[in-house]
């Protein structure tokens, strides 16, 4: 990391360390200060979702048109704006406005971001080496994410209004702070000289690239279960100490704030599609070995889930710079924005999805949602061994250095 890119990692950082201590408590927010029925926060909060699905689009055509910079700087400040408007929510419409400008700023910055790291790894002295471009960023995040989380945790429990609304300010600042310091950073939009044709077109008879969205929403749905379903599969379902919860999405986080630079440097020399299946395997094995914990003791459960766990971060270690960096590097240069955005849907499907497969295999048998992903994990190993044929060679290939 440089001099030039310090400010970049700063606000990445200070990004998540006001999203991990404001979203795990959004709903108890607007529970407790403008006093709105649980239930409608969730049901507004999902439709403010689904109202944004839309903006990766135009952030794509945006992206290629003016560069990333310009962009992720305007989701900051978006976001700053409407977390800051949190303050003044006193009923459910004010709450759907507000959340909608919220989750629009949020996917702009999700369908902008992962270019500027592009075009930061391409502008970089030393060699271009975009997975560990990717990795930092994974880390940076992970970080800010962990202390953002354990800062919620100890504000939880005072938990007045007046610390409610603090919270919902200082996540305000800190997306402003980021912003800020994004305008910092040095980087330059490099046209094509040649400009391609077509736009989502071009995208939409890419199949390769489609299928690749397709199978990461597989993977995506594999990284979020950690801490969606194992929580309530290890209490309601397997009768765990209830303790066992925090350390092992603690150990989880840390590794994953350490580990995926050392990740990317020893999985080099394999084609990134290979990593790819390796992620995909290795969550199939978590994914089955969790399915078959209700057979062992209560007293062997805690070092096997131990064990299993390491399983999964080290897929997650693998898979998340390693996907950003295919992602990047099969899709055309003058059309890298719309590709990139196009990619973060693969994450919000996953988000819908993932939620529903869980509970409703869950009722059915506690052991088959982890039964089910273990096969889609398989499933999307296999796929990426196709799209390997399919996929431009360049884009297989890690780069020296």
């Amino acid at each position: 990391m440089s001099a030039r890119t310090v400010p970049f990692f700063t606000a990445l950082t200070v990004d998540a360390l006001g999203t991990g201590m404001f979203v795990p408590l959004s709903l108890l927010y607007f529970a407790r200060v403008p006093k709105i029925d649980l239930a409608t926060v969730g049901v507004l909060l999902s439709v403010a979702a689904a109202l944004s699905l839309p903006v990766p689009v135009l952030v794509g055509h945006l992206v290629d048109r003016f560069g990333p910079k310009p962009v992720v700087v305007a989701a900051h400040f978006v976001q700053a704006a409407a977390f800051a408007g949190y303050l003044a929510v006193t009923g459910p419409v004010a709450l759907l406005l507000t959340a909608v400008v919220a989750t629009a700023g949020q996917r702009a910055f999700w369908s902008s971001v992962f270019a500027l790291v592009a075009d930061l790894a391409e502008q970089s002295g030393g060699g271009r080496r975009p997975e560990r471009w990717f990795a930092l960023v994974g880390m940076a995040q992970t970080a800010g994410l962990g202390a953002g989380g354990l800062l919620s945790g100890l504000l939880l429990a005072i938990g007045t209004e007046t610390v409610f609304r603090l919270m919902a300010i200082g996540n305000a600042v800190t997306f402003l702070l980021a912003g800020l310091l994004v305008l910092l950073v040095r980087v330059a939009h490099e046209r094509p000289a040649e400009r391609a044709v077509g736009g989502y077109r071009v995208l939409l008879a890419d199949r390769p690239y489609l299928g690749l969205i397709g199978v990461n929403t597989i993977f995506a749905m594999c990284a979020m279960f950690f801490g969606l379903a194992l929580p309530v599969y290890l209490v309601d379902g397997l009768s765990a100490p209830a303790w066992l919860v925090g350390p092992l999405l603690g150990a989880n986080t840390i590794l994953l704030a350490l580990g995926q630079t050392t990740a990317v440097r020893v999985l080099r020399p394999m084609l990134r599609t290979r990593v790819m299946v390796l992620a995909g395997v290795l969550w199939a094995v978590w994914a089955a070995a969790c399915a078959l914990a209700p057979a062992l003791p209560l007293s062997a459960l805690v070092p096997y889930l131990v064990v299993v766990t390491l399983c999964f971060t080290v897929a997650e270690l693998v898979h998340a710079p390693v996907s950003m960096t295919l992602a990047s590097e099969a899709a055309p240069a003058d059309l890298r924005g719309r590709y990139l955005a196009v990619f973060q849907y693969s994450f919000a499907f996953a988000t819908v999805i993932a939620p529903g497969f869980f509970s409703v295999l869950f009722t059915m048998g506690t052991p088959l949602p982890f039964a089910g992903l273990a096969v889609l994990a398989l499933l999307g190993a296999a796929a990426m061994l196709v799209l390997e044929r399919r996929l431009p060679r360049t884009a297989l290939v890690s780069s020296p250095g």
